[in-house]
């Protein structure tokens, strides 16, 4: 077995007792129309087999050829209620438009979920989730990934989508979903995260724990992975990351070790152009260079 896959199946196995991987999924179309310029799919997806996941499919409504797609993974920030709505409508750490626009605009389409506790599926509290879990032997964060796999298993499914040309992108807790979904799937072709590339010794030399939610922990995490080694899971596959140099959930001195690391695993595989980490004067937040920058590395890699 090539040393990235079982590098990979330690690392699922950290995320607790889960669901099997190959159970069968179901999906329900609620409604669909057009929508500023795309046609919006509003679906219920059974992914785990627990609780029913309300997802967004959204594509350009110009053609039902295959074309590429993006995982977009929604951020966290407290506001439980906004979750895949934030693809649609945008956030205050979100340049405009909204990414349901700014992707469908270059010809993508673009599916994103509902994360435990967020949108349609809130109602318990994060903390309240996380505790029942933790005594059953499961994991919130690996019940999120889970779904978010799961979920690249119903998108590469439909024959409106290319299979071969999957990315994935996020701000926050959605960047961190980003790389771990991608180091975690090869079938992501393409990874872009936003304000969330955390080294996590930096991140505990800093006391900066309590910046991220409960949700963000993994039993054992660091007996095993630091960040690099995740993301070194990704290579030599393309992964731009970018970060505010003023963001207290990204130490700088932690930025600096990732890329470092980052750009000799790289070079190794003679993918030096392939790993791109862009830092700004700026906390957590997405400005307009950023945006630019993102889409220019999409269409690029994608």
């Amino acid at each position: 077995m090539p040393e990235q896959d079982r590098q990979r199946q330690v690392l699922y196995s950290l995320l607790g007792d889960l669901p099997p991987k190959d159970r069968l999924i179901r999906s329900t179309v609620v409604e669909q129309g057009e929508r500023d310029g795309y046609i919006l799919e509003k679906l219920v997806l059974d992914l785990n087999g627990i609780e029913p996941v309300p997802a967004y499919f959204i594509k350009p409504g110009n053609t039902d050829q295959p074309r590429p797609c993006i995982l977009y993974n929604h951020a966290h920030g407290g506001n439980y209620l906004l979750g895949k709505d934030e693809l649609l409508l945008g956030r205050q750490e979100l340049c405009a438009p909204p990414y349901a626009q700014a992707l469908t605009s270059e010809g993508w389409g673009v599916l994103c979920i509902d994360a435990w506790v967020f949108g349609e599926r809130r109602g318990r509290s994060e903390s309240e989730v996380f505790k029942e879990m933790l005594w059953k032997g499961q994991v919130l964060w690996g019940a999120m990934v889970y779904d978010s796999l799961r979920a690249l298993d119903y998108l590469v499914s439909r024959p409106d989508v290319d299979a071969e040309r999957i990315g994935t992108i996020g701000l926050s807790m959605g960047s961190t979903m980003a790389w771990w979904t991608a180091a975690l799937d090869t079938r992501i072709k393409v990874c872009v995260d936003i304000c969330c590339l955390t080294d996590y010794d930096a991140l505990i030399a800093s006391r900066g724990l309590d910046g991220h939610g409960i949700y963000y922990y993994v039993p054992s995490l660091l007996r095993h992975f630091t960040t690099a080694q995740i993301n070194a899971l990704i290579a030599p596959r393309p992964h731009l990351g970018l970060a505010g140099n003023y963001d207290r959930l990204t130490p700088p001195a932690g930025l600096d070790r990732i890329d470092r690391e980052l750009r000799q695993v790289y070079e190794a595989l003679g993918a030096k152009d392939a790993w791109q980490m862009r830092r700004y004067e700026t906390g957590h937040f997405e400005n307009a260079v950023m945006r630019s920058e993102i889409i220019a590395f999409l269409k690029k890699w994608l």
